[in-house]
């Protein structure tokens, strides 16, 4: 494939050959019209959603999203819950307690006595479930989670799967959205995947890197209600090297003690923490002798705001999803979505980082290098060169206008190893 009159950082305004998968030429405008015209627009590489949830992600198209933009409060949660048929199953996401308080079977029973409904909290980690669904899936009075039968289920997703019918997962619809955002390539973060996932995953056009299969890092999902001592935390690593490990930190606590058993197994290169939510200013040092990749959410802050500021502790509150002050630490960064349980946008979440308050803004174009990271190491930056993997998007625009308007409608074409997976135009 020629794709002719394109912007690439280093070159100007070039030809770009792709062949092998791979980029094969790049030099001066020539007189051969090319397989597209790139009419001066630039050309880099695709992005990689670092940290996503491509199964829950893929459900989102039968689910009922009731979070607080979307419900909004009570009424507009119970409106949503009721929306169905009577008797048919409803499965409802993204939900925060900012919306109607705390819920259990009773709650839901009020809400909607007629139809088994299971709620998802926002954060990913808690079901509840109403009577109806507990009595359609032969779960009445609890036992399944150990949970005194009010419904709330906490990390108990792989268990309950077997209890409700199967959900269509529009894997197509999430790979051509990415697609239109210039995504090339996914890094999986479920903590434990099922040996066919990768399989299921295969419908998506873009490359795929599933935590816990293969050499991908092997992710470990920290609570602090069952958080491991620190040997006990450091025994498990040690136990999976010379693998790289993904360890999910979502509290200080957390953090400490990730620490603690990196420092004694020894880190190794592709090491990571997911989300770093909450990273001490004294901590940072620590994290950049060990070289540890930092792979965050910079878009919760402002996604999330509203609930942060009541939810959060304050003593917490200058250390969210830090991002400039990392950079400056010498900590290496980048990011990842966390859809869907955050906005499946990467241009959304760039935005974000730009617009961050309390001294945690990036430049623009640091913001799009924390989807530029390679796939295994998402700490090196790629960049368009000879011999480079032919995982590109085109944009409309030159590249300075493009981070000016950080905005997907700037994407024009997206291509995974030379192949376009963007309808023609």
């Amino acid at each position: 494939m020629l794709i002719t009159d394109v912007e690439v950082e280093g070159y100007g305004r070039v030809d770009v050959r792709l062949g092998g998968g791979r980029v094969v030429g790049i030099g001066r405008p020539g007189a051969r019209r090319g397989d597209v015209d790139g009419r001066g627009g630039a050309l880099l590489v695709g992005l990689h959603d670092h940290h996503v949830h491509l199964a829950a992600l893929g459900a989102e198209a039968a689910s009922v999203r009731v979070g607080p933009a979307e419900a909004g409060d009570r009424d507009g949660l119970v409106g949503a819950l009721r929306s169905g048929p009577p008797g048919e199953w409803v499965r409802a996401v993204g939900y925060h307690e900012s919306v109607a308080g705390e819920l259990d079977r009773w709650v839901l029973d009020d809400f909607a006595p007629d139809r088994p409904v299971r709620v998802q909290h926002r954060s990913g980690a808690l079901w509840v479930w109403n009577s109806a669904a507990l009595r359609a899936a032969g779960l009445d009075g609890g036992g399944l989670g150990g949970d005194g039968g009010d419904g709330r289920f906490w990390r108990e997703d792989e268990r309950l799967r077997g209890f409700t019918p199967p959900v269509r997962l529009d894997l197509r619809g999430v790979g051509a959205r990415a697609a239109a955002y210039g995504i090339t390539g996914f890094t999986n973060a479920d903590p434990h995947p099922g040996q066919d996932l990768p399989e299921l995953l295969s419908v998506l056009p873009q490359r795929l890197v599933v935590m816990g299969i293969g050499d991908a890092p092997v992710k470990f999902l920290l609570d602090d209600a069952t958080l491991p001592t620190p040997g006990e935390l450091a025994a498990s690593v040690a136990a999976v090297r010379p693998r790289p490990v993904a360890v999910h930190c979502v509290t200080r606590v957390q953090l400490l003690v990730t620490l603690l058993a990196l420092e004694e197994t020894g880190p190794v290169a592709g090491d990571r923490i997911e989300h770093g939510s909450v990273i001490p200013a004294e901590t940072m040092p620590w994290l950049a002798r060990l070289g540890v990749t930092v792979v965050t959410q910079p878009h919760f802050p402002v996604e999330r705001g509203r609930e942060y500021a009541t939810d959060v502790d304050p003593d917490d509150q200058a250390h969210l999803y830090r991002c400039r002050s990392l950079a400056e630490a010498g900590i290496p960064l980048a990011a990842g979505t966390d859809a869907p349980y955050g906005s499946a946008d990467p241009w959304a979440v760039m935005r974000a980082a730009v617009e961050r308050s309390g001294g945690e803004a990036v430049a623009r174009r640091a913001a799009l290098d924390l989807f530029a990271g390679e796939p295994q190491r998402p700490y090196r930056v790629r960049r368009l060169a000879v011999g480079s993997v032919a995982d590109l998007f085109l944009l409309h625009v030159p590249l300075q206008e493009a981070l000016d308007l950080m905005s997907a409608d700037v994407v024009r074409a997206t291509f995974v190893g030379g192949r376009r997976i963007t309808p023609p135009e």
